[in-house]
């Protein structure tokens, strides 16, 4: 039993110090790696471009090694800042990521954790004080009223409170008021301090969450082989409620009722500055005083890194479902799986000095011969011209062709009949007789007969009367319209 305890908490342990946290302040270079990273990132830099921190990293070895800084347990990692850098996001404590079109690193949850942890130990160790009590205190409080299931118990604890606070109104009014000693008001700065350098590390944990859940759906949908509609239905789902798929999105979701609203930020920074302006704060040491009035920037900041994080996951995701095209990627895991085939099967077989020659262009096909042109699309005649049939026609219950268009030979040959060299055009189409060019349409096609005839509007009203093929009667009124009379030229064959 004993070896089995021993054994269990020794696997735990060793499972604790395989964390990046822990590997980060247990390594052999882990002075100089907090050094590094807690200079490079602050809370008004949290992001640095990739080339920026090379050059940073680079100079800090270099300024060290020559104050001779490289002996014993003060060694410096070898290799440039580039390298330095590559290895730390290998090992997990930079995160590599792309803003605005230009890398930057960023610090990771585990890095966060560590260069907290680092601060603390190296800053003035935390007291058991009266605030620290108390925090604790009312977390307690506040659990056991949230448990609470009985509504007469919490009645009578909000009936507590209000008593409370009564009688404190009413201190306030017989007694005379007695303010908080400077002792007490540190001890509740510090608390407050040791409360928010936890912030960073979660916000940063949220934001690493969601982009590990992204990954995973990622891979998932890649994996999956059922019909399209139903993919895009649940993945489009998943997407729009990325922030609900791990336990720390949720848990920040509901924090941010309390601190995403901007006037809240804004609340949180007039109550830093007032307090920094209070004769307390100039008992504090100049380093808390910055950390103090910077609580309000880093909560702002974590807040702005996870709705980032959740609208590039939430953007990856949709547009990779959209895109998705499962044969597509079956193609291209084949062709990974044969290359990654072919070189464990050269490989052992090659020698350190064997090349591969590279694929430049892709093969193409053998073709002996491409037609370059093409006949001419014109036929190479004018087509015959239409016969006139009008005789030949049948038709099985009516003849149709007096519900078609005008009849232009008609209306010429009535107007070239007039005897007057203008005609006003309603008392042309009034003369026509009934069952001739007297429909509705025809009216048009008369008014067209004008316009090409050089057509006058007046400014009397028209009105006429036609006739459809069926015998019903149309009204049609408009501004009379004259028009010369064009007589027919006849000509002898």
């Amino acid at each position: 039993m004993t070896n089995s305890r021993a054994e269990a908490a020794y696997l735990r342990a060793a499972a604790a110090f395989r964390n990046p946290t822990l590997d980060l302040l247990h390594g052999r270079y882990a002075p100089f790696v907090v050094a590094a990273l807690s200079i490079i990132f602050t809370a008004d830099r949290p992001s640095v471009a990739v080339s920026d921190a090379h050059v940073e990293v680079s100079e800090m070895v270099d300024e060290l090694r020559a104050a001779g800084y490289d002996e014993g347990e003060r060694a410096l990692p070898a290799g440039t800042g580039r390298d330095i850098c590559r290895y730390w996001v290998r090992v997990g404590w930079l995160v590599l990521q792309i803003d605005d079109g230009t890398e930057v690193y960023r610090l990771s949850a585990q890095a966060v954790g560590a260069l907290e942890i680092a601060g603390r130990a190296g800053g003035r160790r935390a007291r058991v004080s009266r605030s620290r009590v108390r925090t604790l205190l009312e977390s307690v409080d506040q659990l056991t009223r949230s448990a609470e299931t009985d509504p007469a118990e919490r009645r009578a604890r909000l009936l507590a409170e209000r008593a409370a606070i009564d009688a404190k109104l009413a201190s306030l009014e017989n007694d005379p008021f007695e303010p908080v000693d400077d002792d007490q008001l540190l001890e509740e700065a510090e608390n407050v301090l040791h409360l928010s350098r936890e912030l960073p590390a979660d916000f940063t944990r949220v934001a690493e969450s969601i982009n590990a859940m992204q990954r995973d759906v990622i891979a998932e949908l890649r994996r999956d082989v059922r019909p399209a509609g139903e993919v895009l239905r649940e993945y489009l789902h998943r997407g729009e409620h990325v922030m609900e798929a791990t336990p720390e999105g949720r848990a920040f979701a509901g924090a941010l009722n309390l601190i995403g609203d901007p006037e809240h930020i804004d609340r949180l920074t007039e109550q830093l500055g007032a307090l920094l302006a209070r004769p307390f704060a100039r008992l504090m040491p100049t380093d808390e005083r910055g950390e103090l009035r910077a609580i309000a920037k880093r909560v702002e900041q974590g807040v702005q890194e996870v709705l980032v994080a959740q609208r590039r996951a939430s953007h990856v995701i949709t547009t990779q479902v959209r895109t998705h095209d499962p044969a597509r990627d079956r193609e291209v895991d084949e062709l990974l799986r044969s290359v990654m085939s072919g070189l464990q099967s050269w490989v052992p077989e090659s020698s350190a000095r064997d090349r591969v020659e590279p694929l430049r262009r892709f093969p193409t096909a053998g073709i002996g011969h491409l037609r370059q042109s093409v006949s001419d699309p014109r036929p190479p005649s004018a087509p015959a011209p239409l016969h006139e049939a009008a005789d030949q026609a049948e038709f099985v219950d009516a003849d149709t062709r007096a519900w078609g268009g005008p009849l232009y030979r008609e209306l010429e040959e009535h107007v070239s009949g007039l005897d007057t060299e203008r005609f006003d055009l309603g008392a042309a189409f009034e003369a026509i007789e009934t069952g001739g060019a007297r429909r509705p349409v025809d009216l048009l096609g008369l008014l067209e007969i004008a316009h090409r005839n050089g057509m006058v509007e007046e400014e009397s009203v028209s009105v006429v009367e036609a006739v459809r093929p069926d015998g019903t009667v149309r009204s049609f009124a408009f501004g009379a319209v004259t028009a010369r009379t064009v007589k027919e030229e006849v000509t002898d064959d």
